[in-house]
């Protein structure tokens, strides 16, 4: 009997960016409306939303994704897509995201954590700012920053 090769992944990534210039343009009132959008776009891209929440000035998603996505491209359609959607459904015409984000690999053992984080946004940032929170992130994981692009 002959087995015929598949292709299985698991491909899950922490993805992170803020407002422009880290304004608190994201209000309370429609910020769970913001999410639910995000999970949308990410399911109409073919992901996976797992968990999405943030804060004011910026939000954070789990997200499966196949190996056919380009990460920079579904943040790319995400950002203009959310942006728009800010725009025309909630009436903020000077929304924007600011250039860029981070993204993190998410092993499996540490997706349960992550959603946990994710959903307790607003109580972290009651100890610390999206800066703070973003240096720790990129320290842990290795990754090389300039501050300048910090502020």
């Amino acid at each position: 009997m002959e087995f015929a090769m598949s292709t299985y992944l698991s491909l899950h990534y922490h993805l992170v960016f803020s407002t422009k210039h880290r304004l608190p343009s994201i209000e309370e009132s429609w910020r769970s409306r913001l999410h639910e959008y995000l999970g949308g776009t990410i399911r109409g891209l073919d992901g996976f939303p797992r968990e999405i929440g943030g804060i004011a000035d910026h939000v954070h998603l789990l997200v499966g994704l196949k190996a056919t996505h380009c990460l920079a491209d579904v943040l790319r359609e995400l950002k203009k897509a959310s942006s728009a959607w800010v725009h025309d459904k909630i009436g903020v015409s000077d929304f924007a995201w600011q250039e860029g984000y981070a993204a993190f690999t998410v092993s499996p053992t540490a997706r349960d954590p992550i959603v946990e984080y994710i959903a307790n946004q607003e109580q972290h940032h009651r100890k610390r700012s999206f800066r703070e929170e973003l240096v720790e992130m990129l320290e842990r994981a290795g990754i090389e920053y300039d501050p300048r692009f910090l502020e």
